[in-house]
């Protein structure tokens, strides 16, 4: 049976997408990029050439020095952020001296599909210039992140793939913020798995068993969750087993129709989502891919910082299918 990612591959290369690399000073997105080239997963557009000698052929270099879209782009740039007090001549110095703005601009002006950095800067560092440019998509009030977890040998959620949110932004949701990360995550499960997404929203508390402050936001955020999108199963407050393992929730949670079958788990806060999939992914020799992005206009996605090559190739693989539906 085909593996998650390498259905994500296949489906990649049935309609190429434009793939913008901005970090050409790491040789993991190097190595990245001649793998996306000749897997065929994407046609990559790195941004600045590398220092060292490597065959890059059939892969789009920009050197945003000497290159003719820089001042279409530094004239869009500007008339963008003006009103915020840029100047045409601070738009042309940022595209030259920061890649990420270089490449949102690409994809801002139409000249690529998406984006993924992250290997070697901060997800602040990634995220800001997407926000200030391409913005979030219509309808959708905030923008989260996700780890799209595959774990081997593993019977829960859908044959071991869940989506962990937010795992990567996000610092301390409000019960509406929380409720929102639900919906997008289950948008995005439907959209990478193509199953159907059943969304626990996690807590140390399962259906009333604990009393605490913690407890009423998970429980507050599921109420506004289920009025809001009905069209999704989501359930709460669940605990981990709870949530994932059926004999728990025939005890813990009889009634519910998520526990013991999720596949997607909303963590109450950053901390939680953090530490377990970085748990999930030591411990149980999980693939981690991400963090994802969700909500913002155009397929903009963070790496984390101890992402291997594959790991790499895998979000350019997903970053490619989120710009297929785009």
């Amino acid at each position: 049976m085909m593996s998650f990612i390498e259905s994500i591959k296949e489906r990649a290369k049935s309609a190429k997408k434009r793939i913008v690399l901005p970090e050409t000073m790491d040789e993991r997105v190097i190595k990245a990029a001649m793998k996306v080239r000749d897997e065929q997963i994407a046609d990559i557009v790195l941004i600045g050439r590398p220092s060292y000698d490597i065959d890059l052929k059939e892969i789009e270099i920009i050197e945003p020095l000497n290159n003719q879209l820089t001042d279409q782009l530094a004239n869009e740039l500007y008339s963008l952020r003006k009103d915020k007090g840029m100047s045409l001549e601070q738009a042309k110095d940022l595209l030259i001296t920061d890649y990420m703005y270089y490449a949102c601009m690409l994809v801002k002006m139409g000249y690529a599909d998406g984006v993924v950095s992250g290997a070697c800067h901060s997800t602040a560092n990634t995220l800001r210039p997407s926000l200030q440019i391409i913005k979030t998509k219509p309808g959708v009030s905030l923008v989260s992140a996700f780890f799209l977890m595959v774990v081997p040998n593993c019977e829960y959620g859908e044959n071991g793939t869940f989506i962990f949110a937010d795992s990567g932004l996000e610092q301390n949701p409000t019960p509406e913020r929380l409720a929102a990360i639900a919906r997008s995550s289950a948008e995005s499960f439907e959209l990478l798995v193509g199953k159907v997404p059943k969304v626990a929203m996690l807590s140390h508390s399962t259906m009333g068993s604990a009393s605490h402050a913690d407890v009423d936001k998970v429980v507050n955020a599921t109420k506004i969750a289920k009025e809001r999108y009905p069209q999704y199963e989501i359930d709460g407050e669940l605990q981990l087993d709870a949530a994932i393992v059926p004999e728990v929730a025939k005890s813990k949670a009889p009634n519910s129709k998520v526990a013991g079958q999720a596949n997607v788990l909303v963590f109450p806060d950053l901390d939680a989502g953090n530490i377990g999939y970085k748990l999930v992914q030591r411990l149980a020799k999980a693939e981690a891919y991400g963090p994802i992005t969700q909500g913002i206009a155009a397929p903009i996605n963070d790496l984390s910082r101890g992402c291997s090559v594959d790991d790499i190739v895998g979000v350019v693989a997903i970053t490619a299918v989120q710009a297929q539906k785009k």
